[in-house]
């Protein structure tokens, strides 16, 4: 069967949408066929870059969520991906339990895996601490170590929360930032990052060729750590 990857880390502005991003991408990249879910009402960044593979999810809405599970129960050579928006957690959560969800992927055979997008921040170290209590051992964990703040992770390092993660079995990638003013040019165009690392001759917008070579690099190390983990 298949892997659910949850995109989540309940703090906003950690870069979830961009690392459902770079992993649609990925899986394009290398041909693994991939179904996503986006949950944002507002702005769905999913559902905005590449439109060809998602489809809206309403996140406190059972029948909604029921389809990722089914979906994934219907296309076992598929990946799915689901883009979580902030401040999606608890009625996730409450799905969760309320209807079994793991123990039906178990019975499945479907894999649940949590990516969980996180800065540097104490406060996204007390959410990791709070998504163990509740989950422990019954969900996959990668924990993306986000550096669009600072590369420095000693606040989740000394915590003790990473070290409980690990012996959960929690794999660990970095994602390196992306140059600022790259990131908005691409956003602001609406621009899968195949669209960016290409020229476009005929986008006055299009990235330079320096900067197109800025998102090559990017992209390569990125590549990198989710090869090193899989999907």
């Amino acid at each position: 069967m298949t892997t659910v990857h949850l995109i989540g880390g309940e703090k906003g502005g950690v870069g979830k949408s961009v690392m459902a991003r770079l992993l649609a991408q990925y899986m394009i990249d290398h041909e693994i066929p991939f179904i996503g879910f986006d949950t944002d009402r507002s702005h769905g960044n999913l559902l905005r870059f590449y439109s060809g593979f998602a489809s809206p999810t309403v996140v406190d809405n059972y029948q909604s969520l029921d389809s990722i599970i089914e979906t994934a129960a219907e296309n076992p050579d598929s990946r799915i991906l689901v883009d979580l928006a902030s401040q999606t957690h608890h009625p996730l959560a409450q799905w969760i339990d309320d209807s079994g969800v793991l123990d039906l992927t178990q019975e499945l055979g479907i894999d649940l895996c949590y990516w969980n997008v996180m800065d540097s921040g104490k406060d996204c170290v007390d959410l990791l601490d709070r998504l163990l209590d509740q989950f422990g051992s019954r969900l996959q964990y990668v924990l993306v170590l986000n550096q669009v703040r600072d590369d420095d992770f000693n606040l989740l390092e000394y915590s003790g929360v990473l070290e409980r993660a690990l012996d959960l079995n929690a794999k660990v990638m970095k994602l390196k930032r992306l140059h600022a003013p790259v990131m908005t040019k691409i956003d602001g165009s609406s621009a899968s990052f195949w669209a960016a690392r290409n020229k476009d001759a005929g986008n006055p917008n299009s990235l330079g060729l320096l900067e197109r070579q800025r998102v090559k690099l990017w992209l390569r190390r990125a590549y990198d750590e989710i090869a090193s983990i899989g999907v």
